[in-house]
Formats: structure tokens, sequence, C-alpha cells
């Protein structure tokens, strides 16, 4: 009885959270762990799903790091890192696409239309929805650094992606982009994500991760900062709180509140129903970053 009660509270706890998030669009972008794990992604996927029923308009965009990695090594091919990106040629990037497209895209699309929902593959190999330029960087010196085939997320078809929304269809973005001349780049899938949730005008961004969210002590994972301002992420960065590997994550919430997006949020997807308990629970469990 007292499972059964419990149970009906949290129904009634969120559904304060299922009318006010009725109709609005929710960025979830998809890596790690989660796509590595099939049990797993099933049940962040269901999750997704449920809340497509109860009326939000989720877009899923994820990435395939590992994935790519493991298909290069296969291939002969060792990849090659500058300032935290991969080095892309041309046979990298046929790799990558062939990788995001049909190992990583296409299973998540046909588990959502297993689970009853409608899904859309949107990548460079149907209809893709990013737009980019290459991306230049430099050195500490000012030296141009050689990148190859990586871009910067330029534009996003904003249009198709509220059309599928409004029609119940979950948009999966995998992120190989097209340039204006019809040739491809990889972009990063966190920068990615976010500058999506900021053309849709989303009501959050939610990037999964492996890990709790934001700490206040790297060596406390208990540590975990449940809500923080923009500023004050911005201070941890300056002061070294947040080191390297969170920093693409935290780039892509920002970008996402510089849009007008309302909320962004950091959580471990490893956790059961942890997209839910982030949304529908007034505590949540990660990181959330507000303006």
């Amino acid at each position: 009885m007292q499972e059964a009660i419990q149970k009906a509270s949290a129904l009634i706890e969120a559904m304060e959270y299922i009318r006010q998030f009725n109709g609005k669009i929710i960025v979830v972008k998809l890596g790690g762990s989660i796509l590595e794990d099939l049990e797993l992604q099933k049940k962040l996927l269901n999750d997704i799903v449920f809340m497509s029923t109860v009326g939000m308009r989720p877009i899923i965009v994820h990435g395939g790091g590992k994935a790519i990695t493991k298909a290069m090594n296969e291939s002969g091919l060792e990849p090659v890192w500058v300032q935290g990106r991969r080095y892309t040629d041309e046979r990298t990037l046929a790799i990558a696409e062939h990788t995001l497209v049909h190992k990583v895209n296409a299973p998540i699309c046909d588990m959502i239309r297993e689970l009853g929902a409608e899904s859309m593959a949107l990548h460079s190999l149907s209809s893709c929805v990013i737009l980019a330029e290459p991306l230049r960087l430099e050195n500490e010196d000012g030296r141009k650094l050689d990148l190859g085939l990586v871009g910067k997320v330029k534009e996003i078809n904003a249009g198709l992606l509220e059309t599928l929304c409004a029609a119940g269809t979950i948009p999966v973005i995998a992120t190989v982009a097209r340039d204006k001349a019809g040739g491809k780049l990889n972009v990063n899938a966190d920068s990615a994500a976010g500058m999506v949730a900021a053309a849709v005008k989303a009501e959050k961004l939610v990037v999964l991760s492996d890990t709790h969210g934001i700490l206040e002590s790297v060596a406390d994972a208990g540590s975990t900062i449940s809500s923080a301002t923009e500023k004050q992420i911005e201070d941890m960065v300056s002061n070294g709180t947040i080191t390297s590997g969170m920093m693409p994550k935290v780039e892509s919430c920002f970008a996402a509140l510089d849009g007008g997006v309302k909320k962004a949020h950091i959580i471990d997807g490893r956790i059961e129903h942890s997209l839910l308990l982030e949304i529908y629970t007034e505590k949540g469990i990660g990181t959330q970053i507000t303006k």
C-alpha cells in the first residue's frame, strides 16, 4: 500500500510540470555511456517517449565519439587530436559519417518507433538541419591550427525542427553538418545541441553525461551543485573548479541560455530515470544553470 501511495504522490508532483511543459520543446543531448550501453539507452529513450506522450516536444542531438574512434581503429587509422578536437580528413569524415548515421542514429530512431513514438532521422545523408563553416583555431603564439574538415555551427533549420515537433515526431540529429557549398563538416555534438536549443527557443536543454553534474569539488562525487547562474559557473571556470572535460558541456549550456533558453541542465544519464527526475521533480538530480 505504501509503495502505491508513493507512486501516486510522484504522479501528483509531476502533474504541474506536465502542465507547465505541455507543448514546449526540450532538447536532449545524448553522449557518453548511453551510446555504448543498449539497455541503458532503451531506458532513456523510453523516458523521452514518455515526455512526448504527455505533450512535451523532445529533440535529440547525439554524438558518437567512442564509436568513431573504435571504427577508425578497426580501419587502421589512429585518431589525431588538436586542442581536444579530432583532426578530420576525408577518410576520417567518411568513417565518422557512416558511424554516426548507421551505427548510432538509425538504431535510436528504430528504438523510438518500437517504444511507440514517431521519429525522424536528420543527418548529412538525408535532411540535414545543421549548416556549418570551417572551424579556425589558433595556438598561443597566434599560429593557425589545421583541423581539417571540422566545422563550427553557423545556422540551424529551426523551421523543419518545429514542424516535426508540432506533428508529434521526435527529431534525432546526427552531428555531421553541411557547409554552404554542400560539403560536409564534422561538428562537436555538445556545441550543436546548444545551438539547436537556441534556434528553436527551447524551454530547456538537457545534456546527459557520465558525471553527476557540476561538482563543487572534483574530489567529492557527492558535491553536485543543484543550481547555479551563468556568472557562478563562469567564476568556477576561472578558478579551475570546472576543468577542460566539462567545458564543452558548459559552453553548450551558455550558447543555449544566450539564445533565450530558460534553463540548461547537466545530468548523469547512467542513473535510471535521471531525465524525468530532473524535469518532473522539485529537487532534480543534476546541475541546473540559469541566465
